[in-house]
């Protein structure tokens, strides 16, 4: 069975004016899009023909993997976010605060580590707040479509670092681009997906 483009969580122009309709539907219905497509080509005839999305990313590698990785990858961002008309940004609830209080002394102290590391790396990649196997939160910074759940921590959340995230808003400034995405986050799910 091939692996389905899952639709936005909102409406394309839903995270206006952070993150614009045509940066949504370039990112979303053309990148993610081929991703899925690709991987779909990809797996036909295999014994990975009917896997999970998730089960292909663990299992693939070579192109396999970085279509599939970065087609995963995509949808954990798009399900991190919410429009701020819905409550998106903010801060954690009780239950992530007083982890992030745990892992780096606050939120505030998470937020600058979190920058950080969105704005060390070079060229395309990730961001993420992660949950390792004995319960703390730390924070990873992978490049192009490398995800954690190909080892043993469990992702929270995830900012995309690709241009195409950002560049027909923002154009090169990620720092423009991180202050609006901090606007969008679903703190809620990222919660919910805490073990």
């Amino acid at each position: 069975m091939p692996i389905e483009l899952a639709a936005l969580p909102y409406d394309r122009t839903a995270l206006e004016p952070h993150l614009s309709g045509d940066t949504v539907e370039q990112h979303h219905g053309h990148h993610q899009r081929a991703d899925i497509e690709r991987v779909n080509t990809l797996i036909a005839g295999t014994p990975l023909k009917d896997a999970s999305l998730e089960e292909i990313v663990r299992r693939a590698q070579g192109a396999l993997f970085e279509h599939a990785a970065q087609a995963w990858n995509t949808d954990l961002y798009w399900r991190c976010l919410q429009p701020a008309a819905a409550g998106g940004g903010g801060e954690p609830g009780p239950k992530l605060a007083q982890a992030m209080d745990e892992a780096f002394g606050g939120y505030a102290a998470f937020r600058e580590r979190f920058e950080q590391a969105a704005l060390r790396g070079f060229g395309a990649g990730w961001a993420w707040l992660l949950q390792r196997p004995d319960g703390r939160l730390a924070i990873a910074a992978t490049p192009n479509a490398v995800t954690p759940i190909t080892g043993r921590d469990h992702p929270l959340l995830a900012c995309c670092l690709w241009q195409h995230a950002y560049y027909l808003d923002y154009r090169d400034q990620r720092e423009k681009y991180l202050a609006a995405w901090w606007q969008l986050v679903n703190w809620r799910y990222v919660a919910s997906r805490m073990r």
